[in-house]
């Protein structure tokens, strides 16, 4: 394997950090150029993950049918376009209608660099290998929103979505001319919708895909809690300022990074079992200390920022693990199982974007409220995993 092939595919997972991460300082200023009231922009947020929901489904069908290359270049075509229009809508009902576009190109990019790793390692290989790209896409969701926060200062919001055009014109020409496909054309499978579905229920019907999978979707659920609810409680509730906002989010994705790497050097000593419910185990403890600040209104800022802080570095720890515990037994249809995967996390996250928005009252209660269930669903799916 090329040494340059990790930075390749984490450039390209970054499509979800950039996309997402970026234009959470532009909540305010959107719901402000359209005359919206507070939390009208999440919606785009609830969108942008239903459409993830529903493209990873099926790239990963077409990237086990098709090879790994040319599913992710039409892909991130699609993605290109679909930005493009997010940065020229008139409205908000057409700002979401083309997030949805965006994210049903952009889920290829999420979704088939998962399949190349479970095609090229698995076990603690994978987990190495899954910890580099975290490492490389990392600095999308350190720098994205402070990035957005400077765009903001001296430029519309649509800015921040011509950025992303121009990242997705980059990755489209990336695939084209650098990537390898490592699905072999003998390993290609065309199946029908018959054959496809009895496939899916397969993989949900394995204890360990499933259990590894439903912590890490409950995860996810509670990482888009705090993905929807920190604009409002960090820059309405105490004043953040957008390019503040963007260092004290980065610093929470510098945590989540640091842990990506130290993963792969506690795995050989512990264990990724062990790995993986001790993290869970600190993620229920800082999303109760978050709520509990959050009910009482203990703390301020610190109160909030720190738990949070915490519960995104235990998060670092989950989610390589979860990953290769739900894709280690499926080697021969890594695609549908990846997509399986995501397509649980991004339902989950779409939930979480849709019910932030509906709840956003002022406070940070909601959104400590929904972190702490998604911790609850990862305990209660870490207690179900079998043990190796």
């Amino acid at each position: 394997m090329p040494l340059w092939l990790p930075v390749l595919l984490g450039f390209l997972s970054a499509v979800g950090p950039v996309s997402t991460d970026m234009y959470l300082p532009a909540f305010p200023a959107i719901e402000a150029s359209f005359r919206l009231p507070e939390g009208s922009a999440q919606i785009t947020l609830a969108t942008w993950f239903a459409g993830l929901a529903v493209g990873q489904i099926t790239q990963g069908t077409l990237s086990d049918r098709f090879g790994r290359r040319w599913p992710l270049l039409v892909g991130t075509v699609v993605y290109t376009l679909g930005t493009a229009g997010c940065a020229l809508a008139p409205s908000l009902a057409s700002l979401s209608a083309c997030r949805i576009v965006a994210a049903f190109g952009g889920s290829a990019g999420m979704v088939i660099p998962r399949a190349v790793v479970r095609d090229l390692a698995d076990g603690h290989a994978a987990a190495r290998l899954f910890s580099r790209l975290t490492l490389v896409m990392g600095a999308a969701p350190i720098l994205a929103p402070t990035l957005g926060g400077a765009v903001l200062g001296v430029a519309s919001w649509r800015m921040i979505f011509w950025f992303g055009f121009a990242y997705g014109v980059l990755c489209s020409l990336c695939v084209a001319l650098w990537l390898p496909d490592t699905l072999p054309v003998a390993a290609r499978m065309r199946l029908g919708l018959v054959a496809l579905l009895r496939r899916y229920v397969a993989i949900a019907r394995e204890r360990s895909f499933i259990t590894h999978a439903g912590i890490g979707g409950f995860t996810m659920f509670g990482m888009f809690a705090y993905l929807g609810g920190s604009p409002p409680v960090f820059i309405e509730l105490f004043r953040v300022p957008p390019a503040l906002y963007g260092v004290l989010f980065g610093t929470c994705a510098a945590g989540y990074i640091a842990a990506s790497q130290l993963n792969p050097l506690l795995l050989p000593r512990f264990g990724a079992s062990v790995v993986l419910r001790t993290a869970v185990l600190g993620l229920l403890l800082a999303t109760a200390v978050l709520m509990l600040n959050a009910a009482m209104r203990w703390g301020g800022l610190a109160g909030v920022f720190l738990p949070i802080a915490l519960a995104m570095f235990c998060n670092g720890f989950i989610m390589p693990n979860a990953v290769v515990g739900a894709l280690s037994r499926h080697a021969a249809h890594a695609g549908s199982a990846s997509a399986l995967m995501g397509t649980l996390q991004f339902i989950l996250g779409a939930a979480s974007g849709t019910v932030i928005g509906w709840l956003t009252d002022g406070t940070a209660r909601p959104m400590g409220a929904l972190m702490l269930l998604g911790a609850l669903g990862a305990g209660v799916a870490d207690r179900a995993r079998p043990r190796s």
